[in-house]
C-alpha cells in the first residue's frame, strides 16, 4: 500500500477543503517528512482524514467512553461517532484518500458525512463511505458491507492491523511492541508482503511430516512381514512359471481369434458389398428393359442414317417440282384455248 493523496474538508481544525498530494514536490521526492506544528493546527486532523477515509473510524475516538455523549442540534451523540470530527458552525465534510493497492491499482477511498440540508444547526445526517477504481474511473463499492471487504481486500489491511502497524495513535506504540508472536508476525509479513515464505515454511513443514508418516506406516507393516520357507517359495515360483505359461499359450490363442474375428468382419463386408452389387446389376436391367423401344428406334435411325441425304435431296426435288408443274398446267391451259380458236377458224 502507498499513500497518493489525502483530502479532507470541515473535519475538527481544518476548515474549507484541504489537499496533501505526495506524489507532488516536494514531498514527491522526499525520502522521509514530518507532520509539525503547533497544538491545534491540524497536525492529528490529517491523520485522523486519513484513517477516517479508508475505514470511516478514527483511533483516538474508540477509546472514549462508549456511554459518553455530547450536544448536538437533535440532542446528543456519542463521543465515538466519527461525526463528531465534523467542525462546528458546517454543513457537510468528507475525508478522501488515494492509495496505490497490493494488487498495483489506484484507488480512491471517500468518507463524507453532512446535515439535513448542509446547515449548520440542522440534524447529522448517516455517513457514506466510497471505494473507486481510479485506473478505470470505476466506482466499486458505496454500501458498508461491501466496502468493508473491498478495501481490505486493497488494502491487506483491516482497522485493527493498520492502526497497530501503519497509523499508530499517540502514546500507543507500546500496542505493537506488546502484541504476542502470532500478531506482530502476521502484521510484518503484511507490511513486507513476506507471507508466501510462511506458507511455503507450513507447506514443507506438512509434506515432511507427512513422508514421515508414511515412511513410519511402511516400516510397520515391514515389520510384520515374515520371510517363506524355502518349500513354499519354489512352489510358489512354480505356479507363477505355469501361470506365465498359461498366460503365454492365451496370448498367442487371442491373437489367432482375433484374426479370426478379423476373416469374418472382410467375409462380411464382402457379402454385403456382393449384395449391393447384385442389386443395382438387377436395377441396371430393369432400364435396359424399360429402355429396349428406344434403342429400337435408335437402331433404325442409325440403318437409316446412311440414306439420310436422299431424303434432303426429295425435299429439294419437290421444292422444284411444284414450280414446273405450274408451268406445265399454264402452258396446257394455253394450248388447249389455241387449239379451240383454230377449230372456230
Amino acid at each position: 500500500m502507498k499513500i497518493l493523496a489525502i483530502r479532507l474538508k470541515n473535519l475538527a481544525s481544518l476548515a474549507g477543503p484541504f489537499e496533501l498530494d505526495f506524489t507532488a514536490e516536494p514531498l514527491a521526492s522526499a525520502g522521509l517528512f514530518a507532520i509539525t506544528g503547533p497544538t491545534g493546527a491540524g497536525k492529528s486532523t490529517l491523520l485522523d482524514a486519513l484513517c477516517l477515509a479508508l475505514f470511516g473510524a478514527v483511533p483516538r475516538l474508540s477509546k472514549t467512553g462508549r456511554d459518553a455523549k455530547v450536544p448536538d442540534a437533535d440532542g446528543e451523540i456519542n463521543t465515538g461517532d466519527p461525526r463528531t470530527l465534523l467542525r462546528r458552525g458546517t454543513g457537510a465534510g468528507f475525508a478522501e484518500v488515494d492509495f496505490v493497492g497490493i494488487d498495483g491499482r489506484r484507488y480512491r477511498a471517500r468518507w463524507e458525512a453532512n446535515r439535513a440540508r448542509d446547515k449548520a444547526g440542522a440534524k447529522l445526517q448517516n455517513s457514506r463511505q466510497s471505494l473507486r477504481d481510479l485506473d478505470n474511473d470505476q466506482l466499486l463499492a458505496s454500501q458498508k458491507g461491501e466496502y468493508k471487504t473491498l478495501l481490505e481486500g486493497c488494502l491487506g489491511l483491516n482497522f485493527e492491523q493498520f492502526t497497530r502497524a501503519v497509523l499508530l495513535a499517540q502514546s500507543e506504540f507500546s500496542a505493537f511492541l506488546k502484541a504476542d508472536d502470532n500478531e506482530r508476525s502476521e502484521l510484518l509479513e503484511k507490511l513486507t508482503d513476506t507471507a508466501l515464505y510462511t506458507r511455503l515454511g507450513k507447506r514443507a513443514f506438512e509434506k515432511s511430516r507427512d513422508a514421515r508418516d508414511t515412511h513410519k506406516q511402511l516400516q510397520e507393516q515391514a515389520g510384520g512381514i515374515a520371510p517363506l520357507p524355502s518349500e513354499e517359495r519354489e512352489a510358489l515360483d512354480q505356479r507363477y512359471t505355469g501361470a506365465l505359461a498359461t498366460l503365454r499359450a492365451e496370448q498367442a490363442r487371442l491373437k489367432q481369434l482375433e484374426q479370426q474375428r478379423q476373416w469374418y468382419a472382410q467375409g462380411q463386408r464382402l457379402q454385403d458389398e456382393h449384395q449391393a452389387a447384385g442389386e443395382q446389376l438387377q436395377q441396371a436391367e430393369q432400364q435396359a428393359l424399360a429402355l429396349s423401344e428406344s434403342r429400337d428406334t435408335l437402331v433404325r435411325l442409325d440403318t437409316l442414317a446412311p440414306q439420310r441425304h436422299l431424303f434432303s435431296r426429295e425435299a429439294e426435288l419437290n421444292a422444284e417440282r411444284q414450280p414446273l408443274a405450274a408451268r406445265i398446267t399454264q402452258q396446257r391451259q394455253a394450248a388447249e384455248q389455241l387449239h379451240r380458236r383454230q377449230g372456230q377458224l
